[in-house]
């Protein structure tokens, strides 16, 4: 029986990424991403709110644009996998967590906005976040409406 292992998350950063780099020289980076659900209380009318929050792990170039580009507040799109890791602690329990292994990371945002996004000004010199290859960007319309919202039709899957 085939199993699928996918996780979709569009939120906040509720800090700023932390970078380290492992012996081969290869970055990671984690941050936490904050996703809220809002609805209305049937019972009292109340709209109500509840807030999860994720730990998501990039490796390699993504890490560097995420490290680069993201900071706490920015918006952002995420594709990846659940992966628990077991580790020792200091002094030495087992440990376990769950974090999202991040395949794909779409900044979202304006210029401006709180928090960056891929929009905000860059240093001059540095490479575009947009320069990562996306094969129906160059030839893809504006998004109806007349705004780019920086989604592709096929980027969201719902």
């Amino acid at each position: 029986m085939a199993s699928v292992n996918k996780v979709i998350l569009i939120g906040n950063l509720g800090r700023d990424p932390e970078t380290r780099y492992m012996p081969s020289g290869e970055a990671v980076c984690t941050f936490s991403l904050a996703t809220t659900e809002t609805w209305k209380d049937k019972a009292t009318g109340e709209r109500k709110e509840a807030t999860e929050w994720h730990r998501v792990v990039f490796f390699g170039r993504q890490a560097e644009i995420a490290a680069q580009y993201l900071r706490k507040g920015s918006s952002v799109y995420i594709e990846g996998s659940l992966r628990t890791r077991k580790w020792t602690d200091q002094s030495g329990q087992e440990r376990y967590t769950t974090e999202i292994r991040g395949d794909v990371m779409r900044m979202l945002g304006s210029r401006g906005g709180a928090g960056g996004g891929a929009d905000a000004p860059m240093d001059e010199g540095a490479p575009s976040p947009a320069a990562a290859p996306r094969p129906s960007a160059q030839s893809a319309p504006a998004a109806k409406g007349g705004f780019d919202n920086g989604f592709e039709e096929d980027d969201i899957p719902f």
